[in-house]
Formats: C-alpha cells, structure tokens, sequence
C-alpha cells in the first residue's frame, strides 16, 4: 500500500490508507482514545477503541511520537465533524499501529501559531517549532513561490547560474564577513554581500539572461527585515534599458501574487512610479506606503522609485547612494565621466516598492572601465586602491562588455509580506536572532588552539 499524506484522507473516505507522522494531541475519552496524527499537511483524528489494534499502544502514546499507522479512513459522524480543519469531515479506524520513535516532552508548546512563546526559546528549540502549523504552511508556501518563479524566468529565457560563496572583500556598503585562508597564511576570503561582480561577470561571458536564488552576507546591525546571511532573488540582463528590466519584474511580481497568493489583491496595475525627490518631499522617505487601506492585510500597493541620486555627501567627500556598480542616467554621463555637478547625477537605480517596505534593487549598470574608475574616483579613491580592489572588474570590461541592468528582490522580505508575517525570522527555516546568533547550534563559537594556529590566527580580547 502507497504512503497516503493526512490530506490526501478528506477524500478517501471508504478506503484503506498508510499514515506517518506525530502525536499532536491524546485524548482519553472512557475506553475510546482519540489521537491527533499529524504530518507536514495537517491532522487527521484516529479512534482506538478495544475492538481495534494498538489499542493498549494508543494508550501509552504521548505527544511527539513518532507513529505509523495503518487502517480506514471513514465519514464522521454528522455532530462529530470539525469544519476548523480540512480533515474534519473524516477519521481514521486504526489496523495497526507501530511506534517509530518515543520523544521527551517539548520544551515549548507546538498546538498554537507560537506568536506567545518567547522568541529565545523558539530559536533554541527551532527544530521543534518548526512542527508548528504556520510555519510548515510559511515553509512549504515559500517553497511553491520560488518553484513558480524558477518556471516563470525560464520561460522569458533566464538560467539559473550558481555563483561562488567564496570570494573577494571589496568595498559594497557594508562589512564583510570573512574567511581566513590555511593554505596562504595572512590571505582571506569573503562571503559575498550579494552576487553583484559575478552576475556582471555573466554577462561579460555571454549568458545575456541570469537568476539564482543566492545566498548573501552581510555583518551589519540586524532588525525585523534584515539577517546576517538572507537569500535574494538575482537577476541580470544584456542588452536593455531601466524600461526592459522594470517591465520583466513587474509581470513577474504580478504573476507570482496571481498564481501562489490569490487572496491577495494588488491596487494598481502598472505599478505607479514615483521619483526619488517626489517620494522624499510627499512621504519623507523612498519606501512609501501607498495603500489606500492601511488595514487591508491583504492590500498590496506596489510601486517603483527612480531617479535617485547617484551620489550623496559624507564627511570626507562622497559616497554612492546604492550601488558602486551603477550607471548613471545617460543625460548626467558625460558629467559622471568628468567629475562634475557630483550633486546633481541622478543614477539609473530602481527600487520596487510594496507597503512600505523596499523588496527589490537594481540597476543599469556600469559596463566600460571608464564609467567604473569614475564612481571610485569620485568617491575618493586612488587609481592604486582601484586597481588593487577592482582590476578583475576593469580588465573584464575591457573585453567586450554588453550594456546590461538587473535587481535584486529581498526573497526573506516579499515572502513575510505575502504571508502576513511581522518579519523574515518567520519565513526562513533557521534563521538568526535579533543580535545575530544561532542559539540552535550555540554559535558564533569559539575555536580551539589548534584551529587558530592551522589558521594563523591569534585571537586578542
């Protein structure tokens, strides 16, 4: 007999099924016991009785267990049915019962939606909370989205490409997290903050249309939005402009909210667009809400921010506003080029908006060696610094670039937006705390002796 999942049960009333899974409850009913089974698609009640077998196995059963069972699935009785969960017009007349694994009792409780268990205790016992419905629905939904776009970019032509996760430290706008090399003693590796020079790289190569779901790290201050290692959705392509690439996302964002979220309705199709100085001076920020109902969960109100400035003042001269790797509108290049009117370059940066929240970047990039030494020189730095940095990228542009443009969406962030989830610890398996820990795997840790030496490492407090 075929393995049926608890889902599968709703319609097999009459029929014979196999079922896996967990005690999510017992319940002691005179000589009936009744069993909450449950497996990552939902509960099904099973009814001992003494006439049916396991029943002195039933009774021992305690909550997370690891069962099989085998046996008939059946209508419920007319006032016996629960219409709360998709099973509730069925239940499950056991055959046989087997014990696959005994377990101690959880350390938190896994029957509520555990917004009310306290956010230390669920990160340490991550495994276990994880069982808990809303974030099983979290985890596979977020599963079915990226399915759906892997399918939806293949058909307008991307290929999924793996970039590297050790790299170079470079200058992006934020710290780099750092790996120290054994073999070339004082040399390190960085994990990537994005993909950035290898997605350029691509299309340096020919590959004209990217994507990856890539993993990105960044070694910043932490909050409801933001992890040390989060994923994005990446893309890249050849021969376009802002127009080209803006026009791909939005059918892309609006095919995934039809297709994977239909409760959800989007307000405005096209997405409106509003510049970066019309945002600041009528909403006080580039992230604006634009929902006409701010009590609609289930209202997204998209739209794009342009035209931003490339560049904006510090202390010690300038620095780019988003991306050292972006061009700038093509009205401000010769200025660019020429190290003039800093102030009033605008960039061809867009950022796809929704309900307040930033969920995706990008860019028409820089593709010669001389809009590149451009940006560096302008924010500052030495022909030395730019070349010890960014010579790959140079001597690459130096080879037959193509004009190209991407972005990248914050997948953690659209995913808690489209699931109703306060933040992205909600939708990521294992994700870090507020002050970037893991209390699961008790880490970061400390290394032994003998690792720092293989490392050439002294560790001074």
């Amino acid at each position: 007999m075929k393995e049926t999942s608890v889902i599968q049960t709703r319609d097999m009333a009459g029929r014979e099924a196999e079922l896996f899974g967990w005690v999510a409850n017992r319940r002691d009913h005179g000589k009936l016991v009744f069993v909450d089974l449950r497996d990552r698609t939902g509960i099904i009640q099973v009814v001992f009785s003494p006439k049916t077998a396991g029943y002195d196995d039933a009774q021992k059963l305690r909550d997370e267990w690891v069962i099989r069972i085998k046996g008939l699935v059946k209508e419920r009785p007319e006032k016996m049915r629960n219409p709360d969960i998709p099973t509730g017009n069925v239940e499950f007349e056991p055959h046989e019962l087997e014990i696959l694994a005994e377990a101690t009792t959880p350390q938190i409780p896994l029957q509520t939606d555990g917004y009310e268990v306290g956010e230390d205790a669920r990160q340490e016992w991550r495994y276990l909370d994880l069982r808990r419905a809303r974030l099983a629905r979290n985890i596979a939904a977020r599963h079915t989205a990226a399915l759906h776009v892997r399918t939806v970019l293949s058909h307008h032509d991307f290929i999924e490409v793996e970039t590297p996760i050790l790299t170079k430290s470079t200058p992006e706008g934020a710290r780099d997290y750092v790996v120290p090399s054994r073999l070339y003693a004082g040399k390190f590796f960085a994990l990537p903050q994005s993909p950035q020079q290898y997605k350029q790289l691509l299309m340096v190569a020919g590959v004209e249309r990217y994507f990856q779901f890539a993993r990105c790290f960044r070694d910043e201050d932490t909050r409801g939005d933001r992890q040390p290692e989060f994923t994005q959705l990446d893309m890249e392509m050849s021969f376009v402009n802002r127009e080209d690439v803006m026009a791909v996302n939005e059918a892309v964002l609006i095919d995934l909210v039809k297709t994977c979220f239909p409760d959800k309705r989007i307000q405005e199709i096209p997405f409106p667009r509003i510049s970066y100085a019309e945002a600041m001076e009528k909403y006080q920020t580039d992230r604006p809400d634009l929902r006409k109902d701010p009590d609609d969960k289930d209202l997204l109100a998209f739209c794009w921010v342009v035209d931003f400035p490339f560049f904006e003042k510090t202390d010690g001269g300038w620095t780019f506003t988003h991306n050292p790797f972006s061009a700038p509108k093509p009205e401000h290049a010769a200025w660019h080029l020429a190290g003039e009117h800093t102030a009033d370059i605008l960039t061809t940066q867009y950022d796809v908006v929704v309900n307040g929240w930033e969920i995706g970047g990008g860019s028409i990039r820089a593709h010669t060696p001389a809009a590149l030494r451009a940006t560096f020189r302008t924010m500052g730095f030495t022909d030395e610094r730019i070349e010890t940095n960014f010579g790959h990228m140079l001597t690459a542009f130096a080879s037959g670039t193509p004009p190209h443009g991407g972005i990248a969406w914050g997948w953690d962030r659209l995913m808690a937006i489209l699931l109703n989830e306060p933040n992205i610890r909600e939708v990521i398996a294992f994700p870090k705390t507020g002050d970037a820990r893991d209390l699961m795997m008790h880490s970061p840790s400390e290394l032994s002796a003998a690792q720092l030496r293989e490392l050439h490492l002294k560790v001074e407090t």
